[in-house]
């Protein structure tokens, strides 16, 4: 009966949060609302800019301690929303609305997992943290948050898993590259043509394959997606630059990969950031290791999350598909959250670390 009343109060409480505009950077209200929760509920409520977390009661800093996060920004509605996005609708055992599947259902499940794991006594501390910014991979949520809190030893990141287990994640680097020629009157042989340059290094990107591959993420994989040149038509470009995407695996650091592509390429190669780098879970850790138990799979995630943030191991679980993510009329079943509490609860409930 507990944990049904969790599960009511849960999607209550997602049905509440859908209903209030959470875009990236502009998360007050939400965490406003999430902060408020909390404190009725009986526990204190922490906060920094728009991430809220609380600590299980008796907090004992010479426990182990289990971090529950999941992020509370959604991205902007997509074209082709027939629904609402921000009137929550239950039709057919779905409920429909915005940030729903991603991440709505993990904040909620974590949530009021936590509420009933913290009133059974445990042999580890638990936090949960409900973090902005997550979408962009912004430095004011995660990032931020770990600055505040209790040192962590494991953490559960809520994103749309099925409630299978990502024990792996890639990494993201975005590169800006550029290539220089000389401009000159395109009717005339003259000018160096800063395109033409460019092609031995897009095609070296299309195929270069890293060493090392990894047994649940593959390869690291590179992708050119933008590339731009010139001023006119009868201009030759004196400068070609084109950006790639890059998807590192746990086998090289971002700075590995960086080091590599300027060993390999004569133009000039600048990262947006390095500090997305892929992260790993040892199979042999007592989270995994009963997860399996559950019959809960475990996989390599090719997406990004905070997880990638976490200089600790972690794994990426909750409820919903990430295939609805990002797309019109995204909805949550009710039957996810209720299965997501109680496998939350049974992977946790007296575990030994």
């Amino acid at each position: 009966m507990k944990i049904q009343e969790e599960t009511n109060d849960a999607i209550a409480l997602l049905q509440q949060m859908i209903a209030i505009s959470s875009y990236s950077k502009e998360e007050k209200t939400v965490a406003d609302f999430i902060e408020r929760y909390i404190e009725i509920k009986g526990y204190v409520a922490s906060r920094i800019e728009n991430n809220v977390w609380s600590l299980s009661p008796g907090f004992d800093s010479t426990r182990p301690t289990i971090l529950l996060n999941s992020h509370i920004d959604t991205v902007r509605p997509v074209a082709g929303w027939v629904h609402n996005p921000f009137i929550p609708a239950v039709e057919n055992g779905r409920l429909i609305g915005l940030g729903s599947n991603d991440a709505g259902a993990s904040v909620v499940s974590l949530l009021h997992a936590f509420f009933y794991l913290t009133q059974q006594q445990q042999n580890y501390n638990l936090i949960f943290a409900a973090s902005a910014e997550e979408e962009i991979s912004g430095q004011n949520g995660i990032e931020l948050l770990l600055k505040e809190i209790p040192r962590v030893d494991f953490a559960i990141v809520g994103e749309p898993t099925g409630m299978n287990m990502a024990v792996a994640e890639k990494g993201l680097m975005v590169l800006d590259c550029t290539v220089q020629g000389k401009a000159g009157h395109a009717a005339r042989n003259e000018g160096d043509n800063a395109i033409y340059k460019a092609l031995p290094a897009v095609e070296w990107f299309r195929t270069y394959e890293f060493e090392r591959k990894s047994d649940l993420l593959g390869a690291v994989k590179m992708t050119v997606t933008q590339i731009n040149a010139g001023t006119q038509h009868n201009v030759i470009p004196d400068k070609c630059s084109f950006v790639v995407d890059v998807r590192s695996n746990e086998m090289y650091s971002n700075q590995e990969i960086l080091d590599e592509i300027r060993n390999q390429l004569a133009c000039d190669v600048q990262p947006r950031s390095t500090r997305l780098s892929s992260t790993a879970t040892p199979l042999d850790h007592p989270i995994v290791k009963r997860g399996r138990k559950l019959n809960r799979y475990i996989f390599g995630s090719p997406t990004l999350s905070d997880q990638v943030l976490m200089p600790f191991p972690s794994l990426k679980m909750g409820p919903g598909e990430s295939v609805r993510s990002h797309t019109a009329d995204e909805y949550v079943l009710l039957t996810e959250i209720e299965e997501a509490i109680e496998i939350y609860i049974q992977l946790l409930d007296g575990l030994e670390l």
